[in-house]
C-alpha cells in the first residue's frame, strides 16, 4: 500500500466529480441493498472535545448522490446505505468545517473519525486518481472492526487478474477456504470449505441468486459453461467465507456479495474480444490419421456502455457479453474395442458448440435525497450439444437449453437515523436437456452386461424440463438513532414455481453383445409415463418467508458486538402433500417370496435396521421444516481503540435448504418408471414370461409396443421414498482471530490471522434401501456386492432419502 498525501487545496464540486467519474470510467457501482451497501461511522471531534449535533453529508464523486445525518449527543454517527465508490465527506460543527474524500467497498463498515478546528485522522491506505493537474485523492477506508471473514475483490483486481472464463466468480479463488473450479469439459462451480457448490449462495445487489431446484448453488449454473452474470456488469464484491450477518439466508458456505455498476455523470463505455482459433493448435492424433482438421476455439466479446439520464440524478448502464465455443471430444470405443472397427463419423475428434448471450440494464433515480429508485433486468439465453465423448458418439447427444431473466425494482427510503431499502423481484430460469436425436438408442456391449458399454449410438436417453418462476418481497429497515447501536430488521416473502419433468431413458436404450450379435438385442431399458397417473412431472407452489433481527453494538471504543437472529420457512406442497402409491404399500406389506414364506418386506428392512413407516406418506404425516431458528453473534475488541491491533471472532448457525431436484424423484419416478426388459435369443437364453422375459421380435422397436407392455408391468420400476421427517441442512460456524494496521519500510500494511472451525449437519443423501432376506446389506462374511436383486417384490431398486451427510 502506498503512503498518500492530502490535498492542499480544494476544488470545484464539479471539477471534483467529472475528473474522478472520467478516470475511474464508471468502476463505482451504484448498488442500494443493504447486504452490498456500505456503512460509515465514527465520531465527530471539535478541538479534541466530542460534538453534539454536528453535520456530516456524504458526496459520491461519481454519481453526485447525496447521504447525510446528524451526530448524536457524543459525537457518534452513522452514515449507512452507501453504494461502494469514492466518496467526499463533508463535516460542520460550532461554525467550522472540514472535508475529505475516502473510498468503501461492497457491504464495508468502515470507522472514520472526523473532526473540525484540528486535524482529521486521514485514513492509512488508499487509491490515486490524476487526470491533468488535478489529483483526487479517495484513500480507501481499512476495516477491522468486524467479526466477518471476507475478502474484498475490487473493481481492479477484476480488470488486471488473469482468468479465461470471464465468470467474475473465478476471482473468488483468492480467497483462503474457496474454490473456483473449471472442469475439463468447461463447466465450472464454486465451493466453499468441505461443503458442496449448493450450499454457496449469490446475493447481487442484495437479492439472492439461489438455484432452488438444481444444484451448483446459483441459478443457471448446474453443469453449466457459462457465466451467471456478465462481468462487465459488476463492480465490485466481497466473498464471506464465515460469520455473515442476519441478514443472509439460505447459505451454509461461502456468501458472495456483489455489486453491479450503473452510469454516472459521463458518458463512458468499454469493448472487449477474446479469441483461440483452429489454426493456433497442432493436428491430434485423429486429425492426422485422417488429414481432417476439426473445428475448434473460444471466442467471447463484449460491450458496456452508461451515462447520465439527468445529472446527479438519473444514469443508465446497459452491456452485453457474447461467449461462444468449439469444444473438441474424442470419441473412443470402451471395452478396449478398436477404433478400426468403426467409421469416421462415429468414432475421432467432433467439436461440440456451446453458445451464451448474457444482457443486463439498469436505470437509477435519485429525488431530493430521500428517494431513490432503481430498475435492473438480466436476460441470459445459453444453448450447447452435451454428452459426448468416451464412448458417447455425436448422434447420442444431449441438446441443452438454459434460459434465465431476473427482475429488480427497488426503492429506498432515507430520513434522519432511518434507512428502508424495498425489493420487488420477478425470476424465471429453465433447464431443458433433451435428445439430439429422437429415436431409439443402440448401446454396444459385451458379456451380456448393460453396463460393459463400448459404444452408444443412435437417440440419447436424457430428457429433463426442470425451472423456477415466481416473484418476491423482501424489505430491510435500518435505523441509527440510538446511542450505540445500529439496528436492523428485516422480512422476505417468496411465491415461487418449482416445476420438474424428468423423463428417463426417454428414448429406449437397446443393448447389443457385439461379440454375438448386433440385430438381436438382449436387454433394452425405457421409461413409460403411467396411464392416469402421470408423465414424470410434477409442479409445486413453494412459499418461501424469512424474518431477521440485528444489532451492531458500539460498547465502547474497544468493543463491538454484532448480534442477529434469523428464522426461514419454506413450504413444499410437492413433498408435505404427497402419498405413496397404494401399489408401493401394498408391495412392501406382502410376504417376501424370497424369504422363509411369512415374512413380508417391511419386516425383512426392519431386520436390516429401517423402518419403512418412516417413508410411507399419507399426506397428511409430514409437515415443513420449522424450527430453522439461526443465531449469529459476532465480537471485536479493539485493543488501544486505534483500529491497528484487533481480536474478532463469531459463532453462528446458517441454514441452506433441500434441492427439489432430490424431493421431484419421489413423485417423478413414481409416474414415469424405467423399465428393463430381457430377450430371449440363442445366444441369451432366459425364460420366457419370468423376469420379464420376452421373446425378441423386430416390433419391439416401435416404442409403442414397449409403452404398452409397460403399463400392465410394474416389474424392475424404481421406487424412491423420502423421509417423512427430512430436515434443512445447516452449518455451525466459529472463529477467532486478529487484525493488524502496522507502518514498515514507509509503508502501511495490514494483517489478518484466523482460526476458522466449521461443521455442517443434516446434507441430503439418497441411500439403496435394498436389503437380503435375513435383512443384510452384503452377503454373509463379505463386504462386497450390493443387494440389487434383492428390490421390493414385484418392483425394482428401493431408493431411500433421508439426511445424514456431515462435513468439517
Amino acid at each position: 500500500m502506498k503512503p498518500q498525501n492530502r490535498l492542499t487545496r480544494r476544488y470545484n464540486r464539479t471539477l471534483l466529480c467529472c475528473a474522478l467519474a472520467s478516470c475511474l470510467v464508471i468502476a463505482a457501482p451504484n448498488a442500494f441493498a443493504q447486504s452490498t451497501a456500505a456503512t460509515i461511522r465514527g465520531q465527530v471531534m471539535v478541538d479534541s472535545t466530542p460534538a453534539a449535533d454536528a453535520r456530516v453529508t456524504a458526496t459520491n464523486l461519481a454519481t453526485g448522490l447525496t447521504r447525510s445525518v446528524q451526530s448524536a449527543s457524543n459525537g457518534s454517527y452513522s452514515l449507512v446505505g452507501l453504494p461502494p465508490g469514492s466518496y467526499r465527506i463533508d463535516v460542520a460543527a460550532g461554525g467550522k468545517t472540514s472535508s475529505q474524500n475516502v473510498t468503501v467497498q461492497v457491504g464495508q463498515t468502515a470507522t472514520l473519525d472526523l473532526g473540525v478546528g484540528g486535524v482529521a485522522e486521514t485514513p492509512t491506505a488508499g487509491d490515486v486518481t490524476t487526470l491533468g493537474t488535478v489529483t483526487v485523492i479517495a484513500p480507501a477506508l481499512v476495516e477491522t472492526k468486524t467479526s466477518e471473514i471476507a475478502t474484498y475483490v475490487t473493481q481492479k483486481q477484476i480488470e488486471t487478474l488473469p482468468q479465461s472464463s470471464r465468470n467474475f466468480l473465478a476471482f473468488a479463488d483468492i480467497v483462503p477456504g474457496v474454490m473456483f473450479v473449471r472442469a475439463d469439459n468447461g463447466e465450472t462451480q464454486l465451493r466453499g470449505g468441505a461443503q458442496s457448490a449448493n450450499n454457496v449462495n449469490v446475493f447481487i445487489d442484495g437479492v439472492g441468486q439461489k438455484n432452488y431446484v438444481l444444484q451448483g448453488g446459483i441459478s443457471g449454473q448446474d453443469s453449466s459453461k457459462g457465466n451467471p452474470f456478465p462481468q462487465l456488469a459488476i463492480g465490485e464484491f466481497k466473498v464471506i467465507s464465515q460469520n455473515y450477518k442476519a441478514e443472509f439466508d439460505q447459505v451454509s458456505s461461502a456468501a458472495i456479495v456483489a455489486a453491479t455498476r450503473n452510469g454516472t455523470n459521463d458518458f463512458t463505455g468499454s469493448v472487449f474480444w477474446d479469441k483461440t482459433s483452429t489454426n493456433w493448435r497442432s493436428r491430434n492424433v485423429f486429425e492426422e490419421r485422417n488429414d481432417f482438421k476439426q473445428e475448434t476455439g473460444e471466442e467471447q466479446y463484449g460491450a458496456s456502455f452508461g451515462g447520465p439520464i439527468i445529472q446527479d440524478v438519473a444514469h443508465f448502464f446497459v452491456t452485453y457479453e457474447k461467449k461462444k465455443f468449439d469444444i473438441p471430444r474424442d470419441v473412443i470405443p470402451g471395452q478396449g474395442y478398436p477404433l478400426s472397427a468403426f467409421g469416421s463419423d462415429q468414432v475421432g475428434h467432433f467439436s461440440t458448440p456451446f453458445d451464451e448471450d448474457l444482457y443486463f440494464g439498469k436505470i437509477d433515480w435519485l429525488i431530493g435525497q430521500d428517494h431513490y429508485f432503481e430498475f435492473t433486468a438480466k436476460r441470459r439465453t445459453e444453448s450447447e450439444i452435451t454428452n459426448v465423448g468416451g464412448s458417447n458418439t455425436l448422434e447420442h447427444a444431449t441438446s441443452k437449453d438454459n434460459d434465465e431473466t431476473r427482475l429488480d425494482l427497488r426503492y429506498q427510503y432515507t430520513h434522519g437515523d432511518w434507512l428502508n431499502d424495498a425489493h420487488i423481484t420477478h425470476e424465471d430460469a429453465t433447464f431443458n436437456p433433451r435428445p439430439l436425436n429422437s429415436t431409439v438408442g443402440y448401446v454396444l456391449t459385451r458379456n451380456n452386461e448393460w453396463w460393459n458399454t463400448i459404444l452408444q449410438l443412435g437417440g440419447g436417453a436424457d430428457y429433463q424440463n426442470k425451472g423456477q418462476k415466481g416473484w418476491a418481497f423482501q424489505d430491510d429497515l435500518s435505523f441509527t438513532g440510538f446511542e450505540g447501536h445500529a439496528l436492523k430488521m428485516g422480512l422476505k416473502y417468496k411465491s415461487i414455481e418449482i416445476n420438474a419433468a424428468e423423463q428417463q431413458p426417454y428414448n429406449p436404450q437397446f443393448y447389443y453383445n457385439i461379440d454375438q450379435s448386433t440385430t438381436v438385442p438382449f436387454t433394452v431399458r425405457f421409461g413409460a409415463g403411467l396411464p392416469g397417473v402421470g408423465d414424470g412431472s410434477i409442479t409445486s407452489q413453494n412459499k418461501q418467508f424469512g424474518i431477521y433481527f440485528q444489532d451492531d453494538w458500539t460498547v465502547n471504543e474497544h468493543l463491538t458486538l454484532n448480534l442477529g437472529l434469523r428464522w426461514d420457512h419454506e413450504a413444499t406442497p410437492a413433498y408435505t402433500d404427497y402419498v405413496t402409491p397404494a401399489a408401493v404399500v401394498d408391495a412392501l406389506n406382502a410376504v417376501d417370496p424370497r424369504g422363509d414364506g411369512t415374512q413380508t418386506y417391511a419386516q425383512t428392512l426392519a431386520l436390516g435396521g429401517i423402518d419403512i413407516n418412516n417413508y410411507i406418506s399419507n399426506g397428511h404425516n409430514r409437515d415443513d421444516f420449522k424450527s430453522a431458528w439461526q443465531p449469529r453473534v459476532g465480537f471485536s475488541y479493539d485493543l488501544a481503540g486505534d483500529q491497528r491491533h484487533v481480536f474478532f471472532g463469531g459463532a453462528g448457525r446458517s441454514y441452506d435448504r433441500n434441492l427439489f431436484d432430490w424431493l421431484q424423484l419421489e413423485n417423478t419416478k413414481a409416474t414415469f418408471p424405467t423399465y428393463q426388459f430381457e430377450f430371449n435369443s440363442p445366444t441369451h437364453p432366459c425364460t420366457v414370461g419370468v423376469n420379464n422375459c420376452y421373446q425378441w421380435d423386430p416390433s419391439f422397436l416401435d416404442p409403442a409396443t414397449l409403452y404398452g407392455l409397460a403399463s400392465s408391468n410394474g416389474a424392475w420400476r424404481e421406487i424412491d421414498m423420502l423421509s417423512n421427517d427430512l430436515k434443512t441442512p445447516y452449518a455451525d460456524q466459529f472463529s477467532l482471530g486478529m487484525r493488524n494496521l502496522f507502518g514498515m519500510w514507509g509503508h502501511d500494511w495490514a494483517s489478518s490471522v484466523t482460526l476458522s472451525h466449521i461443521e455442517s449437519h443434516d446434507g441430503f443423501a439418497f441411500l439403496l434401501g435394498n436389503r437380503r432376506p435375513d435383512g443384510s446389506f452384503f452377503a454373509p462374511g463379505t463386504t462386497l456386492g450390493a443387494p440389487w436383486g434383492f428390490g421390493v417384490p414385484g418392483f425394482g431398486p428401493l431408493i431411500l432419502g433421508t439426511n445424514g451427510i456431515e462435513t468439517r
